[in-house]
């Protein structure tokens, strides 16, 4: 949908979300960035995509509609052909009894392709809007199965090369099988919403597994004749030496699915059977997530926001690897990225873009390491330093000096949990009395499978379960439930699964929990999850933390000061969530337990 200026402005004016001043200044900076001031505006976050949208259908007299893709029937789908659909940006969503065709288009001010449509589909057809975005992912359904159509490629390809094993230009085209091979099974993997795509090879098949919701799972098998071709096209598209098969190789390559960019971080592998290759798939149209968004509520969102405002000192993410604190630490940069705030990193590798941020890819070979890349930032007159991992204690001292100098440091650290992470940097040969000065905030987070909304099953726990939930709270006999109701009314007061009533009486015990459905349903995969939800304990460094640092305190021991100060455990987190039904306490038990 394009919208003239005027109008524009006009929108805005009236629904008092910007003054006539204000949009002609943003007037102003479009133009000096060569960009709409439609686009402006939504960048700037004046506004998003939908709100305009149904703001200018009010405003031009037209019906505004949101499409659900699963709800179009094949019949409405092919009474456009797909070629017509992907010119004008229009789809036919239903058709109803008596003949009448309901159409959208994301820009119903093109007189000439309205036009051509209502004699395409005759005068009955009746014309909405809807954004552009809602109608990119229905048009994705003329794609139609993705599994049939690899099944009809793989078979082409089994005949192709069953007489010939060595891979010829022609295996490797745009338009050869194996491409479309490729282009299927990315396809695939970002509809199932998987994080990662391992193409490995096995004695006798070419084994495909995606990792969903932090779980892989099995989605294909390839004849095994397909691997070279395979292997030698992935490895095309990410610029990496295509002859090269004994050393491990990096690379990456972006792809458009459904009008979004997906940047995907590849890497190869020498194995017995082979070469292997892992693709991470990271959303570059990704908008900001809130820090609300991941998770974070009560005392963890009041410290770690309160750290952000700082203006000097560090700030720690700790966990394992793929426990998401590179998704945290994007979260926090973007909420403090600013015109008049420098912010700079340096990571391995860059992960998620930011516009506006100044960030750093670490290369050893020409000795661009985490510390040199560190030293080299403090001569760039930074605000706020990001780290993307603290891995020595070289780096470790640079990350203080800057934190005592004026700047914000950013990092993160694998550690167990939040309180291992201060006596991890005394493993680092950190003076005691640095840490204490330094280390405002330290957040220890692991990642849980949402359980499916749809079809989700609670249940009331047995004695034995309720007992057990007493134990894991390390709830002392008499304050039986209270303070478990406490918190839980509190993360309902937050928005923690505001659909649900309280799973717990003040006192008497657990009314109700949650378990995914083990049939599922179509909207999880039938898998009963469906994505990823964060639970975190937050450690702010009050006094009396200060105290059990420069003492040489044991993790333990800070563990239970800070408990003591009022921070919420990774488990105590994860088991208020479990009542609040954004995941099962299986889940939890799975990620927490050491």
């Amino acid at each position: 949908m394009r919208i003239s200026n005027d109008t524009l402005i006009a929108l805005l004016e009236r629904n008092k979300i910007a003054t006539r001043e204000q949009l002609e200044e943003l007037a102003v900076e479009a133009k000096r960035a060569n960009i709409s001031l439609q686009q402006h505006v939504i960048k700037e976050k004046l506004i998003d995509e939908q709100a305009l949208t149904k703001s200018f259908a009010e405003f031009a007299g037209f019906t505004y509609v949101e499409i659900v893709p699963e709800d179009i029937t094949i019949d409405a789908l092919n009474r456009l052909p797909e070629r017509i659909a992907r010119q004008y940006s229009a789809i036919v969503f239903k058709i109803d009894e008596d003949g009448t065709i309901h159409f959208a288009m994301d820009d119903p001010d093109d007189v000439q392709a309205i036009n051509f449509l209502e004699k395409e589909l005759g005068t009955d057809a009746q014309l909405y809007i809807a954004t552009h975005s809602n109608i990119l992912s229905c048009l994705e359904l003329y794609k139609g199965d993705v599994d049939k159509k690899l099944d009809q490629v793989i078979d082409v390809q089994r005949v192709e090369t069953e007489a010939s094993p060595e891979v010829s230009e022609a295996d490797v085209a745009e338009d050869s099988p194996v491409a479309q091979t490729v282009n299927l099974l990315l396809e695939y993997a970002i509809r199932s919403q998987a994080s990662d795509v391992h193409i490995e090879p096995r004695e006798d098949y070419v084994q495909v597994r995606y990792r969903i919701d932090g779980v892989l799972k099995e989605v294909n098998q390839l004849p095994r004749s397909v691997l070279s071709p395979l292997i030698s096209r992935i490895k095309i598209l990410s610029n990496l030496k295509i002859d090269e098969r004994r050393v491990p190789q990096d690379g990456r390559f972006k792809i458009k699915v459904a009008g979004r960019q997906y940047a995907l971080r590849v890497s190869t592998l020498p194995i017995t059977e082979g070469e292997k290759v892992v693709m991470r798939i990271l959303d570059e149209s990704n908008k900001t997530v809130t820090l609300q968004q991941l998770g974070y509520w009560g005392h963890s969102l009041k410290i770690i926001s309160e750290a952000m405002t700082e203006p000097n000192g560090m700030i720690l993410v700790t966990g394992p690897t793929g426990s998401g604190k590179s998704t945290s630490l994007f979260s926090i940069l973007s909420s403090l990225n600013r015109p008049e705030v420098n912010i700079s990193t340096i990571e391995d590798p860059v992960e998620y873009k930011i516009s506006g941020v100044n960030q750093t890819q670490t290369n050893p070979k020409a000795g661009m390491t985490f510390a040199s890349g560190l030293r080299a930032l403090l001569r760039q007159d930074p605000n706020i330093i990001m780290v993307g991992e603290i891995r020595d204690g070289e780096t470790a001292d640079l990350g203080v000096q800057a934190a005592l100098t004026g700047h914000l440091v950013f990092s993160t650290l694998h550690t167990n949990n939040a309180a291992t992470c201060l006596p991890r940097l005394l493993d680092m040969n950190i003076e005691p009395f640095l840490i204490a000065s330094t280390v405002k905030a330290v957040v220890g987070q692991r990642l849980v499978r949402r359980v499916c909304p749809h079809c989700r099953v609670s249940y009331k726990p047995d004695q034995a379960q309720s007992d057990e939930f007493l134990k894991l709270f390390n709830l002392l006999p008499g304050h039986e439930y209270s303070e478990v109701h406490a918190l839980e009314k509190e993360a309902l007061e937050q928005g923690v699964g505001e659909n649900v009533p309280l799973g717990t009486t003040e006192a008497g015990g657990v009314l109700q929990l949650w378990k995914a459905n083990p049939e599922g349903c179509k909207e999880c995969r039938n898998t009963g999850y469906s994505g990823r939800v964060g639970i975190y304990e937050v450690l702010d460094n009050t006094v009396a933390v200060q105290k059990l640092i420069t003492a040489h305190a044991t993790s333990t021991d800070i563990q239970v000061q800070a408990i003591n100060d009022g921070m919420t455990t990774m488990m105590s987190d994860g088991l208020i969530k479990a009542l609040r039904a954004q995941t099962t306490l299986e889940e939890v038990l799975r990620v927490t337990r050491e």
